[in-house]
């Protein structure tokens, strides 16, 4: 019954409908008795605010929390000068720092990000890093920085931007968020990920570059019985939006868990993009029907990448046990099918709801799993074939810096472009009643989300940070991002000791796995390298 109510009045309205009420009642007794004059003047002013509220498209808080949502602005606003008052400082606010999502709205909005007083950050803290600058900075003339993907067996290799937008499906976020990046992506010329929830009518509005995701469940390909359908997934893969197929293994959020977005949620835009009954539970298995080993996976690569005329084929996971992702490299090594990309998902990443144990207890962390995931293709000299591609908790320049220094090819970020749409970071994504539009399918809610403003802060953010980036780059005396290493990072340790990332982290000479024996690596090769299998997601005989 509240529901129906609230679908015919949202309550978020009552501030305004009480300030207008308000206002004629004052109306009244001015007229009839002569007072009231003040209290008209205060609630027509309001009135006036929450009427400007709804019909602007600048805010979707304002516009969902007509009147009270300006009190969140208030507060931001005199913050600076009461800071000593508010609980919450810039650099501890989880998930996201207030300082990092301050960082993403000013550059979204093509504000300055410059910061009176320097930094804020404990220097002297064990773990803090920066970057090594020259004493002779580069010039750079673009801050377009970009890279080729595609390997030997890619005919259609895509020129893409070093930093993108992460997997995210519509059904978790709304078709005007879906729009707005698509669009901006349009703009920016990078690229968009649609999630495992397939390609959306919203994702074909504005024709921004499109990576497909195809997870577990198949959505956009499959049979009725939830396999794999080859002919509907070359209808999509041949489609010129469509630049790169990317093969869901895991991802950082719930790594080795599968999902179901309940029947209620499964509307007629959802079923149609994921070609599932509307009304029914849409579920996606814990693991793949189409391949069962390392080998499999890799010929139904080869597979993929025939079926969409040479288009980049590639796989994203989370690294779990390292024993499997051995095996995937023997099977590359055995089949002689390299995938064009790898995606490495970071444990602290996800945008979606996830089991608590699995948010916090389950899978790599960004850092680590990519470190092995470079130094293993490193190892077996395929490391110039793949380009690796990773996501976790990616904002900043900096943050893009220091992943590349570590093996990365090129940055996705989900959260991030996600406050360039205006997230707030309520955490209620999965509550359907997200205050800013970005994951929401209440038709009203999501209306607030004004999708000309937010392509430009779609745009804006991508291209300020890349302009930042370039700054790093050049104040390193560097030419590209590429040319980043661990020898330029430097991480304290203590309070009197730093070192270099080069020095701290593991690091595999060019071809050592093909050695006869593993001695002197990192214990994980010494330990599961040899026991891996090809043949099958586990170790040794039998």
């Amino acid at each position: 019954m509240l529901d129906k109510l609230n679908h015919l009045y949202p309550v978020r309205y009552t501030a305004l409908g009480v300030c207008v009420v308000a206002a004629l009642l004052s109306l009244f007794t001015l007229i009839a008795f002569g007072k009231g004059l003040l209290a008209l003047l205060v609630f027509g002013g309001l009135s006036v605010v929450g009427v400007r509220d709804l019909r602007q498209g600048y805010s979707a808080v304002r516009r969902n929390y007509p009147v009270i949502g300006n009190l969140r602005f208030m507060l931001e606003k005199i913050r600076p000068e009461m800071r000593q008052y508010f609980i919450e400082n810039d650099t501890e606010a989880t998930p996201f720092s207030r300082s990092q999502r301050s960082l993403v709205y000013a550059r979204a909005k093509g504000e300055t990000d410059k910061r009176p007083f320097g930094t804020q950050v404990d220097v002297k803290g064990d773990g803090h890093e920066w970057l090594n600058h020259a004493m002779v900075p580069s010039v750079i003339d673009s801050h377009d920085f970009r890279l080729t993907i595609g390997g030997p067996a890619c005919t259609q290799p895509y020129d893409a931007s070093i930093f993108n937008i992460s997997a995210m499906s519509f059904g978790a976020l709304s078709a005007n968020a879906i729009q707005s990046l698509n669009a901006g992506a349009k703009k920016g010329r990078f690229a968009h990920d649609t999630g495992e929830g397939s390609i959306s009518a919203w994702h074909r509005v504005h024709g921004g570059d499109l990576i497909w995701e195809i997870g577990s469940g198949y959505f956009g390909c499959r049979n009725d019985d939830g396999t794999f359908n080859a002919d509907k997934f070359r209808a999509n893969a041949l489609d010129p939006q469509v630049r790169m197929i990317e093969i869901k293994l895991s991802q950082g959020a719930k790594p080795g868990h599968g999902g179901v977005l309940p029947g209620a949620k499964v509307t007629a835009e959802i079923a149609a993009a994921r070609g599932v009954p509307q009304g029914q539970d849409c579920v996606s298995p814990a693991s793949h029907s189409a391949f069962s080993t390392p080998l499999e996976l890799m010929d139904f690569i080869a597979r993929l990448r025939s079926l969409s005329e040479g288009k980049p084929v590639g796989f994203k996971f989370c690294v779990g046990h390292p024993w499997e992702w051995f095996g995937l490299v023997k099977a590359m090594q055995q089949s002689g099918i390299t995938p064009d990309f790898i995606v490495v998902d970071g444990a602290e990443g996800g945008t979606g709801a996830a089991p608590l144990e699995f948010t916090d207890h389950v899978g790599a962390p960004l850092q680590e799993g990519l470190l092995l995931v470079h130094n293993t293709l490193v190892g077996v000299n395929l490391r110039d074939r793949i380009k690796i591609g990773c996501a976790g908790k990616v904002v900043s320049a900096f943050d893009i810096a220091r992943a590349m220094a570590m093996g990365a090819d090129w940055c996705n970020s989900a959260r991030g472009f996600m406050f360039a749409l205006g997230c707030i970071q309520a955490q209620a994504c999965h509550t359907g009643h997200c205050p800013t539009g970005v994951t929401t399918q209440d038709p009203l809610r999501q209306q607030a989300l004004d999708v000309n403003n937010k392509t430009t802060r779609v745009f804006n953010f991508h291209q300020n940070t890349l302009k930042a980036l370039q700054e790093l780059v050049q104040a390193a005396g560097l030419q590209h991002p590429s040319s980043i290493t661990a020898h330029h990072i430097v991480r304290r340790v203590n309070e009197n000791d730093v070192r270099l990332l080069s020095n701290l982290l593991p690091q595999v000479r060019p071809g050592a796995l093909l050695q006869d024996s593993t001695e002197g690596l990192h214990r994980v090769f010494t330990e599961f390298w040899a026991p891996a299998r090809a043949d099958r997601f586990g170790m040794g005989a039998g």
